[in-house]
């Protein structure tokens, strides 16, 4: 049974300031513990609000790495690139952003070179942070094709090449994502959206586990943390 616990807020402001103290919280703990901490974070837009908030704030930013959960398979310079957004957002406070992306027409080279790059990095992250579409889909783990792939991944393994399908029309472009093992190995795992529906899609594949027929839900399936799922309508 999956164990989620939702933290409601009346705006996405309110929700910004919250996620952004927690994630503070964690940082300095991991720096503490280790001197050195990892996210794992997304695009999308839901987190720009929060992302500016804790990016704001005096923390140990000179010890903290980034990387995206998931990246489209474009130049890093591209507006549609996650690492570009984690770099506007937090470089300048002195993360170090390392991007898990490209252009590459090769979909399974590009997943070989992203889990290349993450096996270089102290594992597991101090936290795992997701979104969700609102066809259900999370980090980059789609239905289609390669969804097994993601999902099924050996435990080593830490990020695949995958192709959407079909292409979602506002960004038709292949990804790598994070396996499903990867994400899950994480210390700290929440998740932020925000609207009645997509609240209401989460609820109904957190309920539904190993047999929602949606990505998230069979992401979260196999998850042993708890998670926290942060909310603003």
């Amino acid at each position: 049974m999956i164990e989620a616990e939702w933290w409601e807020y009346d705006s996405v402001a309110e929700m910004a300031e919250a996620v952004a103290g927690d994630v503070g919280f964690i940082i300095e703990s991991a720096v503490d513990a280790r001197d050195a901490s990892l996210l794992a974070l997304p695009g999308g837009k839901t987190p720009g609000p929060i992302f500016a908030k804790l990016a704001a704030q005096k923390l140990p930013w000179k010890k903290v790495t980034i990387v995206p959960t998931d990246e489209r398979l474009v130049e890093v310079s591209d507006e549609r690139s996650n690492a570009r957004l984690l770099a506007q957002s937090f470089m300048r406070a002195g993360a170090r952003v390392i991007p898990i992306g490209g252009e590459n027409a090769d979909v399974d080279a590009a997943g070989n070179i992203a889990d290349a790059r993450l096996q270089d990095l102290p594992w597991p992250p101090d936290l795992v942070w997701l979104g969700m579409g609102a066809d259900g889909h999370t980090a980059s783990i789609f239905d289609g094709p390669d969804l097994q792939k993601a999902l099924d991944a050996p435990k080593a393994r830490r990020a695949v090449g995958v192709r959407p399908d079909p292409m979602p029309a506002d960004m038709p472009v292949a990804r790598v994502t994070l396996t499903r093992a990867a994400l899950l190995s994480s210390r700290t795992l929440i998740i932020t959206i925000t609207g009645k529906d997509k609240r209401e899609l989460l609820e109904q594949a957190i309920a539904d586990g190993h047999s929602s027929k949606l990505p998230i839900g069979r992401v979260l399936a196999e998850a042993e943390q708890p998670i926290d799922i942060h909310w603003a309508p």
